[in-house]
Formats: structure tokens, sequence, C-alpha cells
């Protein structure tokens, strides 16, 4: 069975928890008037590229925003951007053949706040520069446009989006799915799903949640379900 929940079914939840292996009852959708962006949200490897994949073979047509992509894309190629990681972080994070040590970065930003915010203020202007003017742009489209960012609510994005989803799943889940994929220590993957806001707190501010907290199928079917709520709805475009 899938769950999609509207912020307002979501008002009593006080925590996922290591334990909570059981996604909470599913409330009732809101009702929605026009919308053109619809924001991805969640926490870090709580499966909101996954959610995104479904939704891309829902609807082909749709365009997508990544954060962690064009992130990705300026401290490999934006020269204003290295040049201020190297101001910021020492010349100590590159390689002799100048290639930025992810790894060492990713360490250094999430065992401190201090370097994590001197980081977040070096990308996130720049990223929320892109997206946004991508989202003005395609508000004129036919088509949905959906940007998977995933500090949308630490950096305010949520005003540039009709509607939030956030893609959610148990602590022990996210735990795990990070240490999976990045190889972490225990500790350090903790450190760094603490160092980000509350995934309840997210799920209290957003419209809808998706629980993915087992198959892929569970996930796509969740998404089946928004997409075509949303294509009922009447669209008018600015």
């Amino acid at each position: 069975m899938a769950f999609c929940f509207a912020q307002r079914a979501l008002g009593g939840l006080d925590k996922l928890s290591a334990e909570n292996e059981i996604a909470p009852q599913p409330g009732l959708l809101l009702i929605f008037t026009e919308m053109a962006v619809i924001g991805i949200t969640g926490g870090i490897s709580t499966g909101k590229s996954t959610f995104c994949a479904c939704l891309r073979e829902i609807v082909p047509n749709a365009k997508f925003f990544d954060a962690d992509q064009a992130a990705h894309r300026l401290v490999g190629l934006d020269p204003d951007v290295r040049k201020e990681i190297r101001r910021e972080f020492g010349s100590a994070i590159f390689s002799v053949g100048q290639q930025l040590n992810r790894k060492k970065l990713r360490h250094i930003v999430f065992t401190n706040a201090a370097k994590r915010r001197a980081l977040e203020q070096i990308l996130h202007p720049r990223i929320r520069h892109q997206w946004s003017t991508e989202a003005e742009t395609r508000r004129n489209s036919l088509d949905f446009f959906f940007p998977d960012i995933p500090l949308l609510y630490e950096t305010g994005g949520e005003k540039l989006c009709d509607r939030v989803v956030v893609v959610a799943c148990s602590y022990r889940n996210q735990l795990r799915w990070l240490m999976e994929r990045t190889s972490l220590e225990h500790s350090v993957a903790e450190q760094m799903i603490n160092s980000q806001m509350r995934l309840d707190e997210k799920i209290s501010r957003a419209d809808h949640m998706v629980w993915n907290n087992g198959a892929r199928a569970v996930l796509a079917e969740q998404a089946r379900m928004l997409v075509a709520l949303w294509q009922k709805q009447s669209w008018t475009k600015s």
C-alpha cells in the first residue's frame, strides 16, 4: 500500500527514530489549486533521487533540477567557486593535480559546523540562482518542473515552489543507506544526518510526504498517485 500524506495529517508526528520501521497512517490529500513548480526534498539518503527517477518514468516530459549535481559541477568547473573553496579550506583540500578531494571536504564540513556554513555560503546562492531562474522559465511551460533540493527549507527555497514533497524513511534505513552509499563510519554518518534539519520538521512543513522504507515499487506507486492528483488540477500560467 502506498502512503501519501498531507501536511495537516502529520501534525502529531514527533520523530522518526531508529525503531520506527512502520509508516504513520495515511491522512487526507490536499486539494490543490494551480501549481507549476513542485519542490522535492528530504534528508540525506532518504531516497529523493529514486523518487525523482520514478517521476521521470511517469511524466517523461517533466523537467528536473538536481541540486547535488549542480554543486558537483560548480566545485569541479567554476573557477570562482574553486578559488573561494581554496581560500576557505586551504590548498591542501586539492590534490597535486588540482583535483578537489571531495572525501576530505565532506569530512570537514560534516564535523565542523562553521566550515559547513562557509561552504553553503559559497554554493547555495549560486545553486538557488540556477534553479529559481529555471523555475521562472518553466512557469510558462505545460510540463511539470521538479527541483530536487536537499536543503530546500534551510535555504528558504520553499517560497519559490508551489508545492513541496518530502521523501522520508526510518532513521535506521537512512543511516544504513548512507553508510552503504558513502562507505562512511557509523559515527561520521550519524554526524552527517544530525547536521541537517530534522526530518520530522521538514515533514511538518511539507504539502506531501512519501514514505520510502521498502521496495522501489511502493515508492513508484506513491509517485503515480501524486502525479494523477496533480494532472487533475486546473493550471493557469502566469
